[in-house]
Order: structure tokens, then C-alpha cells, then sequence
């Protein structure tokens, strides 16, 4: 069993605590069911948000998950780099997995696709 890194992003429809947890535990999930990862084999969750997004932290909405009160969750800012995709919204889950690291499956949702076009799930 190894660490590995498991990585997505997807966009905020609004900024409001709402929409920004509902994106959260959607790309967190989706990561988990594309991985095969239960909330026990990760080691951390780092999420991230662009400074348009201040109405909630995203992982205060991931602590509500099954399982993931026990999971050490950590929030930061983006960059504000001009041009770059608006309320977007990162995740970096670091996990005890048996995948090799070409096998890991990242999931890039709604606008976030255009980050990551050659493994955009959708």
C-alpha cells in the first residue's frame, strides 16, 4: 500500500454556503467512488477555492460526509492569477490506496473540465 495523491476540481454555481458545500461533497464523492476509497484510507483532504468564493469553507460541508469526521481536512485560497476559471473549487485527497499512480482516476466536473480536458469525466 502506497500514498497517493487523488486530484479534482469542479465549479461553484454561487457563492453561497449552499452551492459551495453541494460542490464539495459531489467532487470529494466522485473521487471516492472513481477510486474505490472509503473515508478510512485517507490521510488528508486539501481543498482550495478562488477568492471569488467566501460564503462557506468547503470543508465544513465534507465534514458532514459518512466517515469523514475522523478524516483531517485542511482549507486554502487560490492564487488570483488573471484569466483563471472562476469559482472554482480544488481537491487534493492523499490516500493509502494499492493503485499505482498511473491508475488513479481524477475527476474534473462542470466548468473544471476545461482545466483538464485529457481526464475530464464529464
Amino acid at each position: 500500500m502506497a500514498m497517493r495523491g487523488m486530484r479534482g476540481a469542479t465549479t461553484v454555481a454561487a457563492d453561497t454556503e449552499a452551492a459551495i458545500w453541494q460542490a464539495a461533497q459531489e467532487m470529494v464523492t466522485a473521487l471516492l467512488q472513481e477510486n474505490a476509497v472509503a473515508s478510512e484510507d485517507i490521510g488528508a483532504c486539501i481543498c482550495s477555492m478562488t477568492e471569488d468564493l467566501t460564503a462557506a469553507f468547503p470543508t465544513a460541508g465534507l465534514r458532514q460526509l459518512p466517515g469523514f469526521d475522523a478524516v483531517p481536512l485542511f482549507d486554502a485560497r487560490q492564487c488570483a492569477v488573471t484569466g483563471s476559471l472562476p469559482r472554482c473549487l480544488r481537491v487534493l485527497l492523499l490516500v493509502d490506496t494499492d493503485k499505482k499512480q498511473r491508475d488513479i482516476r481524477h475527476v474534473y466536473l462542470h466548468d473544471a473540465v476545461r482545466l483538464r480536458p485529457d481526464i475530464a469525466q464529464n
